[in-house]
């Protein structure tokens, strides 16, 4: 409400009761109100679909870019769960190419450590990895949020381990590699 009494604006987007998911509402005998779509018969489609170039790219440093593995991770999990066609690609590949710039910066961070020398001063400051490597895992979550959002009110099966579960084995895997 309005400082001058009025109810201007409705309410806010996520706010109320929270929503269950598919499975939930299934295992409770409540998915009458739920559409539980039947699988189509004849549709013809692609395993996954092509990576783009830039998933896949030489890094600077000579390293390969982890997006591809990652994005084939992801999209092989959603399609074991039939909800391969939900999910946008471009939110897939978002998600994927954060993963492999936030382990990025853990590697320089684990190669060049938390201290950085300033430019002008010579005096010591916070790496610059340490924020981006933030940034960037805030990105990851959030879009981690929206994939996992997506496939909990549609899936009628139980999804059990997902691709971003396994996220501090594939940058302890990174690790090794190098």
């Amino acid at each position: 409400m309005a400082k001058d009494g009025t109810n201007r604006g409705g309410a806010r987007p996520g706010t109320g009761p929270k929503k269950q998911a598919l499975n939930d509402k299934i295992a409770a005998g409540k998915a009458s109100k739920s559409m539980v779509l039947p699988e189509p018969t004849d549709i013809v489609g692609i395993d996954i679909p092509p990576v783009k170039e830039y998933l896949k790219a030489k890094q600077k440093n000579g390293k390969d870019l982890c997006a591809e593995d990652v994005f084939i991770a992801t999209f092989t999990w959603l399609k074991g769960l039939n909800c391969d066609r939900l999910v946008n690609v471009q939110l897939i590949e978002q998600y994927a190419m954060s993963v492999s710039r936030w382990i990025q910066c853990e590697e320089a961070i684990s190669e060049y450590g938390f201290l950085a020398k300033h430019p002008t001063t010579g005096n010591a400051i916070a790496s610059p990895y340490v924020s981006m490597s933030r940034d960037y895992m805030k990105q990851v979550n959030s879009t981690w949020f929206a994939i996992y959002q997506i496939v909990k009110e549609n899936c009628s099966v139980e999804y059990g381990q997902t691709p971003h579960d396994d996220l501090m084995e594939r940058l302890l895997s990174a690790r090794r590699g190098s």
